[in-house]
C-alpha cells in the first residue's frame, strides 16, 4: 500500500528518524564503552566515531522537530542536508565496494603510518609487529614481542579480514544511503502536504 496521506508521511518521517537516533546513540554508545574498557586507545579515533554520532542525532533531531511541526524550514535543510550526506555515503561506500587487493593494501598502509595510537592497537589485539617489516629498536605491544622479540608482521594478517571488512563496510553504508534518499523523498512530499488540522486557506 502506498502511504499517500499526510498522517502517514509524517509517521513515516518520524519513525526514520527514530532509527537514525537509535543508531547515531549506539556509535556514541559504542565509541564510549570502547574507551572505558581500554579496547582503543586511540582517542582522534574514538572521537571521529562520537562526532559522527552526534552529527547524525543532531540531523534526526531537526528531521523529527520538522516532522512533527510540519515546520517548512527546518524540513528544508533536513533535506538538503540528508541529500548531502546521502551523496557522500553512496560514493564511499561504492568506493569500498570497488577496491581491488592492490588498492586495499595501498590504503591499509597509509592508515597505518597516520595512527600511532590505534597502531598499538592493531599490534596488541593481532599479535604482529610492523606492517611489513619491524625494527627491534621500536617497541611493540604484541605479546609476542614481550616473550620471544620475534613477530610476524601485520600487513598479511590485516589484509586477510581486509577485503572482508570493507564489504560489510561497503554494504551497511550502501543500505543506509538508501534510507537517506528515502527520507528526502519523504520529506520533500511532506513539505507539500496540507495539514488537515490547519486553516484550509492556509498557503504552504
Amino acid at each position: 500500500m502506498v502511504c499517500g496521506g499526510f498522517a502517514c508521511s509524517r509517521s513515516c518521517l518520524c519513525a526514520l528518524n527514530l532509527l537514525y537516533t537509535l543508531v547515531s546513540l549506539l556509535l556514541i554508545g559504542i565509541a564510549a564503552w570502547g574507551i572505558g574498557f581500554g579496547l582503543i586507545s586511540s582517542l582522534r579515533v574514538m572521537g571521529v566515531v562520537i562526532a559522527v554520532g552526534i552529527f547524525l542525532f543532531l540531523i534526526a533531531l531537526v528531521g523529527l522537530i520538522g516532522a512533527v511541526k510540519h515546520h517548512q524550514v527546518l524540513l528544508f535543510f533536513y533535506m538538503i542536508i540528508l541529500l548531502l550526506v546521502f551523496i557522500i555515503q553512496f560514493s564511499v561506500s561504492c568506493a569500498c565496494l570497488a577496491l581491488n587487493q592492490e588498492q586495499q593494501g595501498q590504503l591499509l598502509e597509509v592508515g597505518w603510518n597516520n595512527t600511532a595510537s590505534a597502531r598499538d592497537d592493531i599490534q596488541r589485539s593481532l599479535n604482529c609487529c610492523g606492517f611489513h617489516s619491524f625494527n627491534p629498536n621500536d617497541t611493540c605491544l604484541a605479546s609476542c614481542f614481550k616473550n620471544s622479540h620475534h613477530c610476524s608482521p601485520c600487513a598479511p594478517i590485516i589484509e586477510e579480514y581486509a577485503g572482508e571488512v570493507l564489504k560489510f563496510v561497503g554494504g551497511i553504508g550502501l543500505f543506509f544511503s538508501f534510507t537517506e534518499i528515502l527520507g528526502v523523498w519523504l520529506t520533500y512530499r511532506y513539505r507539500n502536504q496540507k495539514d488537515p488540522r490547519a486553516n484550509p486557506s492556509a498557503f504552504l
